[in-house]
């Protein structure tokens, strides 16, 4: 599927949102969960030398298939683009991917999960120490919580679950990479479905958008 800008967001299924500009030379091949976030950065900008292909974002349920899919990406689009970029963090694959791109000739963003660029590593590590309990979510966590931590997880069903897998945790930690109440509000909601105290740190788009500008050049 080929969308336009305004059609570009992860609508959370199975299908892999795609802004593919005729004249772009880079690719970048995106998790689902950075849709919104990469199509708002594209906006801002005002860019269209860069193509964008996502995989879908319920692969973080299945790390083990993230590499495949990925390689599959980069081999069908080789011939096509002069650069491909990879979006996508360690994501659980416990370095499979970094594996995979060098073999493939291909970079991606750095670090270990979303949390830490959005973050930025520092800010990160400094939350982190602060409180080893932690849970994070970001503005796609929030917008899906319901669905996937909730129902997901089987919470609505078992609600005795929430000792067993949230029992460690103290707090919660909202990364918002924007500035919306109603986003506010459900992050708020969320810590107390899972009753952990609340916390909220404005991030941005964060190395994102460092990573994003790079590869429009």
């Amino acid at each position: 599927m080929t969308a336009g800008l305004q059609e570009f967001e992860d609508p959370g299924t199975s299908e892999s949102p795609e802004f593919l500009p005729e004249t772009a030379k880079t690719l970048v091949i995106a998790c689902g969960a950075l849709a919104r976030e990469i199509l708002d950065v594209i906006k801002l900008n005002g860019w269209q030398n860069l193509a964008i292909t996502c995989l879908p974002a319920k692969l973080h349920n299945a790390p083990d298939q993230i590499t495949p899919r990925l390689r599959e990406k980069i081999r069908a689009n080789k011939d096509r683009y002069t650069r491909i970029l990879v979006a996508y963090a360690d994501c659980g694959t416990g370095g499979l991917i970094d594996k995979m791109i060098e073999e493939e000739g291909v970079e991606r963003i750095g670090g270990p999960h979303c949390y830490s660029f959005y973050a930025g590593q520092q800010d990160f590590d400094a939350l982190a120490e602060q409180e080893l309990g932690t849970f994070y979510l970001t503005d796609y966590m929030v917008r899906h919580f319901d669905s996937l931590i909730m129902e997901g997880m089987g919470l609505n069903k078992y609600p005795q679950m929430r000792e067993l897998m949230f029992g460690n945790y103290k707090r919660l930690v909202y990364l918002a990479q924007m500035e919306d109440p109603k986003l506010d509000d459900l992050a708020e909601q969320a810590a107390e479905k899972l009753q952990l105290s609340y916390r909220k740190v404005f991030t941005g788009y964060g190395e994102l958008a460092t990573f994003m500008a790079a590869a429009a050049k």
